[in-house]
Order: structure tokens, then sequence, then C-alpha cells
């Protein structure tokens, strides 16, 4: 018979029989568990905070879209100017007729094509021919709604004008609110908005509409942190970031500021 023998070892070293014995696993390191569990707290805050923002940007949307006017109704007042921003034909039509009508004394076109005349515009308008003789400016340095503040505020100080009438698509009337009060803040606005291009209750049928309006919502959202964040848009290195250099040209080609 063969004898068994068994040595007992320092409480505190490995038992090497054991080691190679069957059934002998390492034990799992204590970290690990910790480790997961912390990456799947930081993982499920990630995917609620998403969600959240989400959802509020969504209700945020909605907000933005039916705020947005369908219809176009007259000023209740009259004001010292008419500021239309260029962009579609019908902004500077209306534009004109509230001028005629006596709504303002002036009426500034911003961000007109260097190459389009002051006689080409008033081909397009004959029945108010007279009306871009006396009363109609134009402005050809405005590069985008930045630069349309800008003129827009260079324009009313010339002037010295304390309201005015903002003319420009119903869609675009918040942002261009917004740029108009960051540069103009003691000027009153009297916005008109534009309605004849879209109707903003047909985003969520209409994939066009959809895409036109949600992009203006980021860009308006963009706006607003941008403003409220800035002093001054002709100093503001965003404004000159956006525009891909300063909003407002310097040289004009094809007639001086505003005449």
């Amino acid at each position: 018979m063969t004898s068994r023998t068994q040595s007992w070892s320092a409480p505190g070293a490995m038992d090497t029989t054991e080691a190679v014995g069957w059934g002998w696993t390492m034990p799992e390191s204590p970290k690990a568990p910790a480790r997961r569990s912390w990456t799947r707290r930081v993982l499920g805050l990630g995917f609620w905070a998403a969600t959240c923002a989400a959802i509020a940007g969504f209700l945020g949307f909605l907000v933005f879209v039916y705020s947005l006017d369908r219809f176009e109704q007259r000023p209740e007042t009259r004001a010292d100017g008419i500021v239309a921003l260029t962009g579609g034909a019908q902004r500077i039509g209306d534009a004109i007729d509230l001028l005629d009508k006596g709504y303002a004394k002036r009426l500034l076109i911003s961000g007109v094509n260097e190459n389009t005349s002051r006689d080409q515009i008033a081909r397009l308008n004959p029945g108010q021919r007279r009306l871009f003789d006396c009363c109609v400016d134009l402005d050809y340095r405005a590069r985008n709604t930045i630069g349309n503040a800008i003129e827009t505020r260079r324009w009313a100080e010339t002037n010295s004008f304390n309201t005015i009438i903002v003319v420009t698509s119903n869609y675009h009337m918040p942002r261009t609110l917004a740029e108009l009060d960051h540069a103009l803040p003691n000027l009153q606005k009297i916005p008109y908005p534009v309605a004849a291009t879209i109707d903003p209750h047909d985003w969520w049928h209409n994939p066009a509409v959809a895409r036109v309006i949600f992009t203006e919502y980021l860009k308006f959202l963009a706006v607003w942190v941008r403003t409220h964040l800035e002093d001054d848009p002709e100093r503001s290195s965003v404004a000159h970031l956006i525009s891909g250099g300063s909003p407002v040209k310097k040289q004009l080609i094809a007639e001086p500021i505003w005449r």
C-alpha cells in the first residue's frame, strides 16, 4: 500500500498542489465589476441626456414652427422706415407696396446683388418707379443676415429713425429680428412676414418645407446663442467665421451705398 503524506505550508503561501489540480480557478479581480458598472452608468446617463435633448429640441422646433405667421397682415402702425431683405421677389414687391401706401418715409433694400442695378429693380415694379427716384435706398454691402443687421443700423442711424418695418419671409423673420435686436436694441421693429412662399404648418407632410424650416430653426438657435455671447456683430469673430470674412463687403461695384 502506498502511503499518502500531506505537507502544510505557511498560511500566506499558495498550495502548488491545488494550482495544478482539477477545478482550480484564478480568483477574479474585484476591479472589473466596478469598472463595468461605472461604464454602464456613464452610457445610461449619456443615453438619457441625449433622449432629453432630442425631446427638448423637437418641442422647441414645434414652438418655432407654430409661431410663424401663415398669412400676411398689414402693420397696425406707421414707421419711419422700411427694411426689406433680399432673397425673394415677393419681399421687395410687398415692401414697395407698403412704401407706396404711406407706411414709412423711406425704404432700404438690403443685400442687393452687386450686378443688379436700380433700373433693373425698378423695371420689376413699373407702377412705383417714382418711389425709386425719391425714397428707395439700395444696400450692396450686406453678405448675409448679420450684414443686413449691420447695414440697417447704419442706415437707421444716418436717417435718425426710431421705428422700422421689417419685411422678409415668415420662416426667416425670427432670425432676422434676433440679429436686428442685437445690432439695434433701442430701435422699434415692426415685423411684416411674407407668407407667400412657405406654409409652415405644411412641414409634416412636405419634406421640402420641413427641410427649409428645420434648417432655419437650427440657424435661429445658433444666432440666439451667438448674440447672447458677443457684444457687437461688426467685431464678432464668430460672425466673421460664419460669413467667411466680414459680414459686409468692403468695396462696392454696382453703386455706392445706398443711393
